[in-house]
């Protein structure tokens, strides 16, 4: 099973811990790794189709200054599509004059839609199809530039139906909100005032946030399985969506439409 890890803060913030332990799962998930981070409206994206732990590129991510408010890494076990550049997550695309990420945990079996606008997979993994698929139907759903709650709706009608060809673990981001769904497992924590200590559960490796954050600070961070130790990380439930802005959990609003 490949591993999942996203981040979305209220002010640019460091995920060089998070990653750090993420990577340490990479000798189980060698089949390649991949971030992508935003800065601004700008987006900076690294992958390798070779293992986080012996990857040139995940050193120099690793060495990296990482500042942001929404992250999106993957390591790769592959299920379907050969162990490739094309076929490491996450995957990128433009809307609405926005970049948008995309990374997948899982195996959808059967799921190829018919594809006829914009958006056309460069590999092929069923991960990438059915990224395609989703800003297809997204782009067609909504004449104008849509609001963080009408996508918030109008993914949560999307997002079951790939659901339903198998496990659909995924994160995805504009670079104004991060929208988890959880097919298996997924698990989100959020860290707010009073910052304290943690320490990776992979890794002897801890941290102080209290020292490098302020009482203004929020942190939502989600993995596939926790990360660290003694912190209160929440496992979601299958089928569940979250829409994680400005480091915590939001509700969306009321979907007041049903798409034709």
């Amino acid at each position: 099973m490949c591993q999942l890890l996203g981040m979305n803060a209220n002010v640019p913030t460091d995920v060089m811990f998070s990653f750090a332990g993420l990577a340490t799962r990479a000798d189980e998930h060698r089949d390649g790794f991949g971030i992508a981070f935003f800065e601004d409206r700008g987006l900076r994206h690294f992958i390798d189709h070779h293992g986080a732990r012996t990857s040139p590129v995940a050193e120099l991510v690793k060495r990296y200054p990482i500042k942001s408010d929404n992250v999106v890494a993957h390591i790769r076990k592959a299920t379907q599509g050969r162990v490739a550049l094309e076929n490491t997550h996450p995957f990128v695309r433009e809307l609405w004059g926005r970049y948008w990420v995309f990374a997948h945990n899982g195996d959808l079996k059967g799921f190829m839609p018919p594809l006829h606008g914009a958006f056309r997979p460069v590999g092929g993994t069923d991960s990438e199809h059915a990224f395609c698929w989703l800003m297809q139907e997204l782009a067609k759903a909504h004449a104008g530039v849509p609001s963080i709650d009408e996508l918030s709706c109008t993914l949560r009608e999307l997002l079951p139906l790939p659901a339903r060809h198998g496990s659909f673990n995924l994160l995805l981001s504009n670079g104004q909100a991060l929208w988890a769904h959880c097919s298996t497992q997924l698990h989100v924590l959020e860290r707010a005032h009073p910052f304290g200590a943690a320490t990776l559960a992979d890794e002897d490796l801890s941290v102080d946030f209290a020292a490098h954050t302020t009482p203004q600070d929020r942190v939502a961070i989600v993995a596939t399985t926790p990360l660290t130790q003694g912190e209160r990380w929440q496992a979601m439930q299958p089928g569940e969506m979250r829409v994680l802005l400005g480091g915590r959990t939001v509700a969306a609003g009321p979907c007041s439409w049903v798409r034709g």
